[in-house]
């Protein structure tokens, strides 16, 4: 009975010392979501099914609360995600998540992301979270090319 004891004892001290020491390394930074307003409405972009003979077709649809920001200026922090590679770009995406960390491991799956499009020179690619000011534009067709939303002539905010 002693050397049960012992053993889960042991057991138990083992799991909690490599419990603590999982995540907790100040040299890994802190992935928040960056998830504001902005990005709400942006989550609640849905698509409608229909079909074309026995093809099915996905149609972005765009609620209340988003169409409401259509070619408004937003404001909108993230993590970038390269659409090509190269140290500077002038077009990527931007998500509420980095791209460090798997973007299809999450509970609730796909976050949401939208193509970003700079104004001027090209920004350099950082793990950092950025913060961005543009005009949020629909694609009204997707399969053109583009992501369903976008944010154009956008620049980075402090």
């Amino acid at each position: 009975m002693k050397k049960i004891f012992t053993f889960f004892s042991l057991l138990l001290i083992i799991s909690f010392t490599a419990s603590a020491q999982i995540g907790r390394d100040p040299n890994v930074p802190d992935h928040t979501s960056m998830m504001n307003k902005t990005w709400e409405a942006i989550d609640k972009m849905a698509y409608k099914v229909s079909y074309n003979g026995s093809k099915k077709v996905y149609t972005p649809f765009y609620p209340t609360e988003l169409k409401s920001l259509e070619n408004k200026i937003v404001e909108i922090p993230g993590y970038m995600v390269p659409l090509t590679s190269g140290r500077t770009h002038k077009n990527f995406m931007i998500s509420v998540l980095p791209v460090a960390q798997c973007m299809f491991c999450g509970s609730n799956g796909i976050p949401p992301m939208v193509e970003v499009f700079i104004k001027g020179d090209a920004i350099k690619f950082t793990e950092d979270p950025v913060k961005l000011k543009g005009k949020m534009v629909f694609n009204k067709d997707p399969l053109k090319g583009n992501s369903e939303i976008m944010i154009t002539d956008a620049v980075i905010i402090k």
